[in-house]
């Protein structure tokens, strides 16, 4: 059958990818096998179409990631908030990344008043998003560039809610890192674009409701 000859190659391919490396660097290996220590913490969509080492051109090694439908940071969610506690308090990463992508199936999902069963509870906080942005998603008449920039808006909002989180504001005012950013990946292109969000003005901001410093 193909799927299973397809499935076979994946280890065809990977002895290939195994010689190839240690002909590169023969002590490739041994340097990964020696631990982590990334200065980037990736939280992206797990679209198959993106991957954070390819499109930041890094190396195994050097970025954390963490991949969900719409790359999502919800309060609720111990996965994320665990990688986010990891991240900062022991591999002492110097940023946070969310980038979200152009053309993204569970933002489009979300905007669609449909009854998606188990998917429901999860896209709820995209139409939060949306609801939080509904005059200037409104506004905008052509459908595609309302999805775009709802693709926009999504990564600014995981954005505050990384900053919200107790370990990203005590590690900044105490070391100065981790900085957050937001990015937007366009697949049709390959570019990265920076959202320019401005991370201590945004800071300043959400400690007035949202400071997790006080109390030790």
């Amino acid at each position: 059958m193909l799927i299973e000859e397809s499935y076979r190659k994946i280890f065809e391919e990977n002895s290939k990818w195994v010689k190839k490396k240690k002909t590169e660097d023969p002590d490739f290996f041994n340097h990964l096998a020696n631990g982590q220590n990334p200065d980037y913490l990736y939280i992206g969509c797990s679209d198959s179409r993106v991957h954070a080492n390819e499109i930041m051109g890094l190396q195994p090694g050097e970025v954390f990631v963490h991949r969900n439908i719409a790359n999502m940071v919800v309060n609720s969610d111990l996965n994320i908030l665990s990688v986010i506690n990891y991240a900062v308090e022991y591999l002492h990463v110097k940023y946070i990344i969310v980038c979200g992508h152009y053309d993204c199936g569970g933002i489009k999902a979300a905007m669609e008043p449909k009854d998606l069963g188990i998917l429901n509870p999860w896209l709820r906080n995209v139409r939060d998003v949306y609801r939080l942005h509904e005059k200037e998603l409104d506004a905008i008449e052509d459908t595609k560039e309302r999805y775009n920039r709802l693709v926009e808006l999504n990564v600014y909002e995981q954005c505050l809610n990384v900053i919200k989180t107790a370990e990203v504001q005590k590690s900044f005012l105490a070391n100065g890192y981790p900085r957050v950013a937001g990015w937007v990946y366009g697949l049709n292109d390959g570019i990265l674009r920076d959202l320019k969000i401005n991370f201590k003005e945004e800071l300043n901001h959400i400690r007035k409701i949202y400071d997790l410093t006080k109390g030790e």
